[in-house]
């Protein structure tokens, strides 16, 4: 295990358009091999990284033999959230989607004697909590089947960006057999900003998992506001709204959200909160976030995760989708080259992980963790 770890080499699973890569790169890892079935990601990926070609294989995972990937001292894997998310049908682990967790699991285990020592995998919140925990237990134990260690925590990207984009975070750590670091079982583990009570609790009612918990310093906010990671669009600039639609989108506002923009609107200042549809009792509503950080990206599938900006003071109101620009810059990927329609790009970022998260974590949890396997 010990010569695979000099090189900090990754094979990013579901890579989508590469900013997990963005991420282990900052903190001085590279990528040998990526794989994701969705080509429109791909031409994303290709366009930013120019060395797509050498090492990205456009395939269901389903269907990737082990015999294709590069051997790795890193295999991160972010699958599919549809069916973990509360905005999906929360069919877990055995959903269309999100069962391709599977498939990274099959491709682990049929690497035998490379697989690689370190996996990281990130999904949603929910996941936590995906039939009652049972999906969790299950993804974990299969890690602990094939000699995995296991830690889990959660980071919300606002510390690091402004937008709330809560995550949760696995990591597992291969033993070998003559290993004299031991395992913690989960026990006393602490209430903290990374593992809140509910995950504290299922890891200490869960002695049956295989875990070591590592220590992980408090996380600096670092967030910069809303406003500041705006493009200054003119005020003819296509992506505004006509004074009808904008107009529709106010008619959907309770009286609490209608109050906030009219607050806003008379103010001698510009000021900025972000929207988003949402159905309640039946009823679409519109409902304004104006703390200064933007709702968690999502994809626009159906129209529904397209997140709205509204620019609001010296008595105008102005409305418009967010750019593809400033969704990069939401997702910590300020410099991505993007050079797709408005919808590729919303998909490809709405699906990615938040650049700075991913850097702090290969900071302070994975390279530590590689030199104490090395030892």
């Amino acid at each position: 295990m010990a010569p695979i770890l000099r090189r900090k080499t990754s094979a990013e699973f579901f890579a989508g358009i590469g900013l997990m890569r963005m991420g282990l790169e900052a903190a001085g890892w590279s990528v040998a091999f990526a794989n994701d079935i969705a080509p429109d990601k791909f031409r994303m990926y290709d366009t930013h990284f120019k060395d797509a070609d050498d090492h990205f294989l456009l395939e269901d995972i389903h269907a990737v033999s082990p015999d294709r990937v590069t051997t790795v001292a890193l295999a991160t894997a972010s699958f599919p959230c549809n069916d973990l998310s509360l905005a999906g049908a929360r069919k877990g682990l055995c959903g269309k989607q999100s069962s391709a967790y599977w498939g990274f699991i099959r491709i682990l285990e049929e690497m035998g004697d490379r697989r690689p020592p370190i996996v990281l995998l990130e999904n949603v919140a929910g996941f936590l909590t995906s039939h009652d925990g049972r999906d969790f237990r299950e993804a974990l134990m299969a890690l602990n089947r094939l000699g995995y260690a296991v830690d889990a925590f959660i980071v919300d990207a606002s510390h690091f960006v402004p937008q709330s984009r809560v995550r949760l975070f696995i990591i597992g750590s291969l033993r070998d057999h003559d290993s004299d670091r031991q395992a913690a079982d989960g026990r006393g583990q602490a209430e903290s900003n990374i593992r809140p009570g509910a995950l504290v609790d299922f890891i200490v009612s869960h002695p049956e998992i295989i875990w070591d918990i590592r220590d992980l310093p408090p996380i600096k906010q670092r967030r910069r506001s809303l406003e500041t990671i705006l493009e200054d669009l003119p005020t003819d600039s296509e992506y505004w709204w006509s004074d009808d639609r904008r107009d529709y989108l106010l008619s959907q506002m309770s009286e609490k959200h209608a109050e906030t923009v009219r607050g806003m609107k008379a103010a001698d200042r510009w000021s900025y909160g972000t929207v988003f549809r949402r159905v309640r009792k039946g009823k679409t509503m519109a409902e304004i976030r104006t703390d200064g950080i933007a709702g968690c990206l999502r994809t626009p599938r159906g129209g529904s995760g397209r997140q709205i900006l509204l620019q609001a003071g010296f008595d105008t109101v102005r409305v418009r989708l967010l750019t593809p620009r400033e969704c990069a810059r939401l997702m910590g990927a300020d410099d991505f080259t993007i050079e797709t329609p408005l919808n590729q790009a919303l998909f490809g970022f709405g699906d990615a992980v938040c650049v700075p998260v991913i850097a702090w974590i290969a900071e302070h949890y994975l390279n530590p963790l590689v030199e104490d396997l090395r030892k």
